[in-house]
């Protein structure tokens, strides 16, 4: 048994460090919607655009490849069918947000012209928002709630 709660801690001890690693990316990308949301001059906002974009492919990527799936194992190993099926409904909410995240990237990517851009980052920031709701509850209900199980 103590062996077993070892086990869990050296497995799943280090979700925390990926999880806390991604939420100052989030925080990051926050920061640059900010700065990038106040900028009014076109040529002082494409650079910021492009560093938005970029940190946003990247925010959206790590949760895909890495986070989600290590949340979903964590669920997986300690048998927890409801929380499972809460991260599948909030995963289905969260990959509808991808797109719209991929599609202002690829339309910023291709075009200088920045006519719609405080529209656009309205959208955007709806979407992250709503994005961050069900990603903080995919981490409550998957990681939170074994957190004394790994302890």
């Amino acid at each position: 048994m103590l062996e077993n709660c070892k086990n869990a801690k050296e497995r799943w001890g280090g979700v925390s460090d990926i999880i806390d690693r991604w939420l100052q990316e989030r925080q990051d990308l926050l920061v640059q919607y900010c700065e990038l949301s106040t900028d009014k001059d076109p040529a002082i906002a494409a650079p910021h655009l492009q560093s938005f974009c970029q940190i946003l492919v990247d925010y959206v990527s790590a949760g895909h490849f890495e986070v989600y799936d290590q949340l979903i194992k964590e669920g997986q190993e300690f048998n927890d069918a409801d929380a499972l099926k809460q991260a599948s409904e909030l995963f289905k909410h969260i990959d509808a947000t991808t797109e719209v995240a991929l599609d202002f990237n690829d339309k910023y990517l291709e075009t200088d012209d920045l006519t719609d851009l405080s529209t656009d980052l309205s959208r955007i920031g709806e979407v992250m928002e709503s994005r961050f709701a069900a990603e903080d509850k995919m981490i409550s209900v998957l990681h939170v709630a074994h957190k004394d199980m790994v302890a």
